[in-house]
């Protein structure tokens, strides 16, 4: 009999109260000890390079530099969340960002696109248009998965390609260029603090939308009825409707709340660049599916967290800013980039396999 065996015999067959803690620690840090590690690891290897290089990696500049680089990817990534925890997939959130962005930034830039309808509305709708235009796309993935019963994977992958291809088709293929958009400083702008003569720690407009997101969708799913309900319908979607959840308006809603964070994400593109067009967020869907994953929210639903997928975007973000500085190349950057995210869901699945 192992020593394990023995301890648990010597009880009574009841878990220690302090091996209980231990688990409870031990889910509660999820993926943060792999954030450390990272981030301990570029700066030892910068240190052994370049100490002084190692200095820089760690300053307060690259530390907002790293927040405001993720920010984008982080609130699609919550988006995502929302979707996964049902048991879903959302492969159209890069293709959603694009087409907000573009509808944002016609409706923001008068006689950006001659003949479109778009034009026809004040600027000052621009940020609802941003928002409205990704809610609309994401209510029509949710409606079509939840009513026609549709997978959700060739669902999203249809619509990826028909938004990607409405992006440039009401711009004309073209770049919508407006630097004196009235919302510049969402993406370009600095929160003032009390702090900020005094320590000059100016926290970018991009990293405060984040937050605010996360902690939204935090209360969401954990302090209302209805995120009890989305963790249900991925647990176990039948069972949850036998209890009388409604599944399809909790899918309908998880998608919309994906489409909506969409449009949020492309505001805060068009911001940064001043500019849109069809080619913006190409990509994005696999590093928002990867913040995620990585967050240890599972691909079958109910179980994650948004703080997970916090720090799942922060593993993404250290892990890019620190290559890029250590100079390696962008070609050695996707290999790495894999491995290290293979290995963080080996480790999270061992976790949660002792827990």
């Amino acid at each position: 009999m192992t020593s394990n065996s023995t301890n648990v015999a010597a009880t009574g067959g009841v878990v220690p109260p302090n091996s209980t803690q231990k688990v409870a620690l031990l889910a509660s840090l999820g993926m943060l000890p792999v954030l450390v590690v990272l981030y301990i690891g570029f700066y030892g290897a910068m240190y052994l390079h370049d100490p002084g290089v190692a200095s820089n990696f760690i300053s307060q500049s690259n530390t907002i530099n790293i927040l405001q680089q993720v920010s984008i990817n982080m609130v699609l990534a919550i988006g995502m969340t929302f979707v996964i925890l049902t048991g879903g997939i959302d492969l159209s959130v890069g293709a959603m960002l694009a087409f907000s962005a573009v509808v944002g930034m016609i409706v923001a830039t008068p006689g950006a696109v001659t003949g479109s309808l778009l034009n026809t509305l004040p600027p000052s709708l621009a940020l609802a248009a941003f928002l409205g235009s990704g809610l609309l796309m994401g209510l029509l993935n949710g409606a079509v998965i939840a009513f026609l019963d549709f997978s959700p994977f060739i669902t999203t992958l249809a619509t990826m390609t028909t938004i990607r291809g409405l992006a440039y088709l009401v711009v004309n293929g073209s770049n919508v260029l407006n630097t004196d958009i009235t919302f510049g400083w969402i993406g370009n702008g600095v929160m003032q603090t009390l702090f900020d003569r005094q320590t000059g720690f100016d926290i970018p407009w991009l990293v405060v939308i984040a937050a605010i997101v996360a902690v939204a969708s935090w209360f969401i799913l954990r302090r209302t009825v209805l995120g009890g309900h989305i963790y249900a319908v991925g647990g176990n979607a039948q069972a949850a409707r036998l209890t009388g959840i409604n599944v399809s308006l909790v899918l309908v809603f998880s998608y919309a709340a994906c489409g909506m964070f969409s449009g949020l994400a492309g505001a805060m593109t068009a911001a940064r660049l001043l500019s849109a067009n069809g080619n913006l967020g190409v990509g994005y869907e696999l590093d928002a599916i990867a913040a995620v994953v990585l967050g240890g929210t599972r691909l079958t639903g109910g179980v994650g967290s948004v703080l997970g997928t916090v720090i799942g975007a922060l593993i993404i973000g250290v892990m890019s800013n620190g290559l890029t500085i250590l100079g390696v190349s962008s070609f050695w950057q996707y290999v790495v980039k894999g491995l290290v995210i293979l290995a963080a869901v080996f480790l999270d699945r061992m976790r949660q396999r002792r827990g």
